[in-house]
C-alpha cells in the first residue's frame, strides 16, 4: 500500500505535542499491522470518502483509501472533523518525505 501525507497533515503533525505525536505513530503502526483493531475505533465519516482514526480522547486522525493508496489529510482535535469538507490538502510525498518518517510496522 503507498501511504502519502497532505501538507496540512504534516503542518498539524509538526504542531501537535511530542506525546500526541508518539501516539500518532503508534496508531499509524497499529493501522498498518490492522485496520480492524479496536483501539484505533475506524469510521467512515457521513457525506465523505474519508475516514477517521482515534488517536486519544481529544484527537483524530482523518484519511482516505483508494485502491491501495492510503491519504493521511489531517491530524489534530476534534475541530479538524468541522473541516472536512473544506480539507484541500495536496500530497507531499511518500515514506519519509516531508521530515516526518511513518512508523514501519513491527514484527
Amino acid at each position: 500500500m503507498i501511504i502519502r501525507r497532505t501538507d496540512a497533515c504534516l503542518r498539524d503533525y509538526r504542531t501537535l505535542p511530542v506525546s500526541v505525536r508518539d501516539s500518532v505513530d503508534k496508531q499509524l503502526r497499529l493501522l498498518l499491522e490492522d485496520f480492524r483493531h479496536p483501539s484505533l475505533r475506524l469510521k467512515k465519516l457521513r457525506g465523505t470518502d474519508r475516514f477517521e482514526i482515534r488517536i486519544s480522547k481529544g484527537y483524530r486522525l482523518t484519511l482516505r483509501l483508494d485502491k491501495g493508496l492510503m491519504e493521511l489529510r489531517r491530524v489534530g482535535t476534534h475541530d479538524i472533523l468541522r473541516d472536512v469538507g473544506e480539507i484541500r490538502g495536496r500530497p507531499c510525498g511518500e515514506g519519509k518525505a516531508g521530515g516526518w518518517p511513518l512508523p514501519s510496522p513491527q514484527s
